[in-house]
């Protein structure tokens, strides 16, 4: 297998984008190739610095960088020789040969990796948009909520899809038999919500096979209600930069409270405290697939350090291990006739 990383995207780049790839290594095998896209230069001086010399390392160089800030359409289009635009076009099925990866990972502007996966990965067949996947942690488990950023105006046939394919993902690759599927709105009753978020609860509920649960608020996210919870891309994206801000703050009062009232409590705390973080800190989860993409694009944190990109390697030898496009191809085929049946005998 062959994955590549953005080395030049992220808060922390190239050093902590580097360090995570060495790191990541140990989730390959001898016969893996982990290919580090961005300048050459910087590349070899951070892996000098590093003392690291590995045959399964090979240099895919490129001169330019997409910012953070810079326009995503624009920044994809006049910047083809950027670590972004080159990670996605090596990670196309278009690319045969030695060059092909079958996964890419970046830490950098997500708008612009939305933007280049769908342009040079292109969709999968059947596919209108991708959506970002992301794997939250709850009290039960964890729970799949799509899309995270990527969409934000999806049409009711957007929502659907998102459905399907994060059902999909739930089976394949959590090992969820039979996924509670979920639609985020403004109340649980049927009445409430937009025309939009109707049509999809409609369309979900009509899905063969399909375990919806109907709709739930945000306060039941965390609670064991489902598996799975659909909603737009800018909606599901506040939902999880709140909860990482929630958890960071909580967690701290916490800690200010045991200090106050006896710190030598904190000690008896301390393995309490490492094991409620390991669990709920998204540098364990590495990174969210783009799903829909024709091709395996895991979209990382820009925060990332060297833990969240091992962890993102191995994330997404998983999800191509998994064959999650193939079964989600063969899934959207499968129950398309009977969503939309009229789109099938036109």
């Amino acid at each position: 297998m062959r994955l590549a990383v953005d080395v030049m995207g992220g808060d922390h780049a190239p050093d902590a984008i580097l360090k995570g790839c060495v790191k990541g290594l140990e989730f390959l095998g001898d016969d893996d190739r982990l290919v580090l896209v961005g300048r050459e230069k910087d590349i070899t001086e951070v892996l000098g610095e590093l003392g690291v010399s590995d045959p399964r390392l090979d240099v895919h160089h490129c001169d330019d960088v997409i910012e953070m800030a810079e326009s995503p359409a624009k920044a994809v289009r006049g910047k083809p020789d950027s670590s972004i635009v080159q990670m996605s076009r090596i990670g196309s099925p278009k690319v045969a040969g030695p060059d092909h990866c079958d996964a890419v990972i970046s830490a950098g502007n997500t708008g612009a990796c939305v933007s280049a996966g769908i342009m040079h990965m292109k969709r999968l067949k059947g596919i209108h948009r991708p959506g970002i996947a992301v794997t939250m942690p709850a009290l039960h488990g964890t729970v799949v909520l799509c899309d995270a950023g990527a969409n934000p105006e999806p049409t009711a046939q957007h929502l659907w899809q998102y459905a399907v394919m994060s059902d999909v993902l739930a089976k394949q690759l959590l090992g969820i038999e039979k996924p509670r599927v979920a639609l985020m709105n403004i109340g649980s009753e049927e009445g409430k919500g937009t025309d939009t978020i109707k049509n999809a609860r409609d369309l979900i509920k009509s899905t063969p096979g399909m375990n919806y649960i109907g709709f739930i608020e945000g306060r039941d996210f965390f609670d064991d209600v489902a598996d799975v919870v659909i909603t737009d891309g800018l909606m599901g994206n506040t939902m999880l930069k709140t909860a990482e801000g929630l958890a960071k703050s909580l967690f701290q009062a916490i800690v200010n409270e045991i200090i106050e009232i006896d710190p030598d409590l904190l000690n008896r705390f301390e393995p309490v405290a490492r094991s409620i973080k390991a669990k709920n800190d998204y540098h364990e989860y590495g990174g969210a697939p783009l799903l829909g993409v024709n091709g395996c694009l895991f979209i990382a944190h820009g925060s990332s350090e060297p833990r969240t990109i091992a962890n993102a390697i191995r994330s997404c030898r998983d999800y191509v291990s998994a064959g999650v496009n193939e079964a989600i191809v063969a899934r959207i085929a499968e129950v398309e006739a009977a969503v939309h049946p009229s789109a099938t005998t036109a």
